[in-house]
């Protein structure tokens, strides 16, 4: 039986990364509003405000993001447990996603905070970039790409889209984490490191 674990902390903290990890260890979907979002906004599906407010680093409103979360829970591979990142980004959206599971007779297993100070945030974010032919994800500075990839600079991730993110996150997503430790199920772990540290730090949160 699969779990539905959750990954929750800042921009930049690693939870992309660690996600695609996470998920293909454990054998369970990665749900991530942003590739969600992002996959829309390429197909055109997406409004000219909400495609703006994405550029600048804003947040999607919640009825956007559950209605997109509820159409991704519905395919077959979601249904036995599933990897959330990215979402919940309020405590509005942690109180549907705890509804939709419970309709189920399910409910978030663990949620990971990834911790990491925020001095660093914006220099690992900055400094991001993508392979357009993998979708892996590089560090310019800690990680670099290798010669023949093919780099794509996020435009969400210029440093004034990510300052904004940041005072999103500190005032609405923050909650999230209280939220989940009332629930039982908050797992704190550092998020400075290697990769490969980082991993193993939640696989033990994870108690695998």
């Amino acid at each position: 039986m699969g779990q539905n674990i959750l990954l929750v902390g800042p921009p930049g903290a690693g939870k992309g990364t660690q996600a695609k990890i996470l998920a293909e260890q454990l054998k369970i979907p990665q749900l991530s509003t942003g590739d969600i979002l992002r996959a829309n906004k390429a197909a055109g599906k997406l409004t000219p405000e909400l495609t703006k407010a994405m550029d600048n680093g804003g947040l999607v409103p919640d009825e956007v993001v559950i209605d997109l979360i509820v159409d991704r829970m519905q395919q077959p591979d979601a249904l036995n447990g599933a990897l959330f990142d990215g979402f919940p980004r309020t405590v509005v959206q942690a109180e549907a996603l705890k509804a939709m599971l419970g309709k189920r007779g399910k409910r978030i297993d663990v949620a990971i905070a990834i911790e990491v100070d925020p001095a660093l945030l914006i220099e690992r974010t900055v400094l991001r970039r993508t392979d357009k032919r993998t979708g892996q994800i590089y560090h310019l500075k800690y990680n670099p790409p290798p010669p023949d990839a093919e780099l794509v600079h996020r435009a969400d991730d210029t440093e004034v889209a990510v300052k904004k993110r940041l005072d999103a996150y500190a005032r609405d997503t923050s909650a999230v984490i209280p939220f989940y430790e009332k629930e039982g199920v908050l797992k704190r772990v550092d998020g400075v490191g290697d990769v490969g540290e980082v991993t193993k730090r939640i696989f033990a949160a994870l108690g695998v």
